[in-house]
């Protein structure tokens, strides 16, 4: 027989079972799309992590903590088990660096950064269009806000650590009840700061505080422009985005406010010298971080590279492609369960036909041929229509989801991805899948005995 002759005579095997051939491919197409939609879903979750990395260049930043919570004592413990104890680094220092301002110069100063920031925060009263919101507002040097990291909604941003603009989150804007962003672009902002006050003109209300009376406070108004309307990352992105308001890191320095970093900055004493919590680090290239992070671990600090953490994303993602791959094989063995119940019950049904077919010259090769061909058969149908059944499925939960997440900010995104390898893949698993479903059947089907087979009634 011809290859044609074999397809042509399973389609007809299959077609004179409409109902059944039906009901068994219906059981591989749901079968395939659910094993499809749980991959796609996997893939697009994959994608979009990727294509943000890439898009922002997030491999290019390096974050440097201290290495114990008592980075800002001038000393380092010399007990091994006493609280905040730190091992002695290379230089052997019997002082204990700070990230300031002298270590963010020396960052600088390295081959391969291109910039050195550290993490600046301080409380602040925000006041727009009547408004009023106490915020933490974090300072960015213009450099680091155009070098793509930043996810910019509406207008621009600012281009000197010296300019009076600001950039603020959507999300603040939203709970202002504000939804046309571009309708802030150019509006003024007051930003009222606290700032501790020991002058003598405050001795009086330093006095009131020691009575209990008052805080020995002062406020500071500043005016800003908003020049552009950022969305805000939360922890996703190279550096801690924790505020809904920046502004320059040179006019920061000019304002009287009480910075606060961390929990400890509360607690601290005025005694002790100050420190950065983090400083974050824009490289050149990512060719440049194992000597930067060696440089910056010498000096007894602790870094944190999302380079380094890409190889557990990736076996993060092999788990969940497997997980995803084991649920969506319940389904494809239940279809297979199918395949063979479909097949068994066709060869009794046609035992007397396959009699036929053996004596008049048919080898039991042939028949083990149109039943493997009628379950490829099956498989290729369950294959083509899953696909189509899974992409269908995808879109929908796809396009529901934005629409739910797009009301509460969420950008829209695509949560499911087809790619070739996967369309065409899922189509041979499934022929795959069919054809090892149909082994028994066509070794069933092939030894059958021709005598018994023209006797059977």
């Amino acid at each position: 027989m011809r290859f044609t002759d074999y397809i042509e005579t399973s389609f007809s095997n299959l077609w004179k079972m409409k109902l059944r051939t039906f009901l068994t491919t219906f059981g591989v197409v749901i079968g395939i799309g659910a094993l499809v939609s749980m991959f796609a879903f996997g893939k697009g979750v994959q994608k979009n992590i990727t294509d943000t990395f890439n898009e922002l260049g997030l491999l290019n930043y390096i974050s440097v903590y201290p290495r114990s919570n008592r980075y800002r004592s001038p000393t380092i413990p010399d007990d091994p088990d006493a609280p905040g104890y730190v091992p002695p680094v290379e230089n052997k220092s019997e002082k204990a660096r700070l990230l300031d301002e002298d270590f963010v110069k020396e960052l600088s100063s390295l081959e391969g950064v291109e910039a050195a920031f550290p993490e600046i925060r301080f409380p602040a009263m925000v006041r727009f269009d009547d408004k009023e919101n106490f915020e933490m507002v974090q300072a960015l040097p213009a450099k680091i806000c155009n070098s793509g990291f930043l996810k910019l909604r509406e207008g621009s941003f600012y281009n000197s650590d010296d300019e009076y603009s600001i950039l603020i989150s959507d999300s603040l804007l939203r709970r202002m009840g504000i939804k046309d962003m571009k309708s802030v672009i150019g509006k003024k902002v007051e930003i009222s700061t606290m700032a501790f006050d020991v002058s003598i003109e405050s001795i009086p209300n330093i006095i009131s505080f020691l009575q209990g009376k008052g805080l020995p406070f002062t406020s500071k108004n500043y005016r800003f422009t908003i020049s552009g309307v950022i969305e805000l990352m939360g922890m996703s992105g190279p550096i801690p985005m924790r505020t809904n308001i920046l502004i320059p890191s040179g006019i920061s320095e000019k304002m009287k406010k009480i910075q606060i970093t961390s929990i400890s900055d509360i607690f601290q004493s005025i005694t002790q010298p100050k420190g950065y919590s983090m400083v974050g680090i824009k490289l050149k290239d990512p060719k440049h971080i194992d000597s930067v992070k060696k440089w910056v671990e010498d000096a007894g600090f602790r870094t944190f590279t999302l380079i380094d953490q890409l190889q557990e994303i990736k076996t993060a993602f092999i788990f969940m492609d497997l997980f995803l791959f084991a649920v969506g094989m319940i389904a494809i063995t239940v279809a297979s369960l199918g395949i063979i119940n479909t097949l068994v019950m066709s060869i009794l049904e046609r035992y007397r036909e396959i009699g036929i077919m053996k004596a008049v010259g048919a080898s039991s090769a042939d028949v083990k041929k149109i039943f493997l061909f009628e379950a490829g058969l099956i498989g290729f149908l369950g294959g083509v229509l899953g696909l189509v059944l899974g992409w269908i499925v995808s879109t929908i939960i796809n396009f529901i989801a934005n629409q739910i997440l797009i009301r509460q900010g969420v950008p829209h995104m695509s949560y499911f991805s087809f790619p070739l390898w996967l369309c065409f893949g899922s189509i041979i698993f499934s022929i795959l899948i069919s054809l090892l479903a149909g082994i028994y059947p066509t070794i069933r089907a092939s030894r059958v005995d021709p005598v018994v087979a023209l006797r059977h009634d």
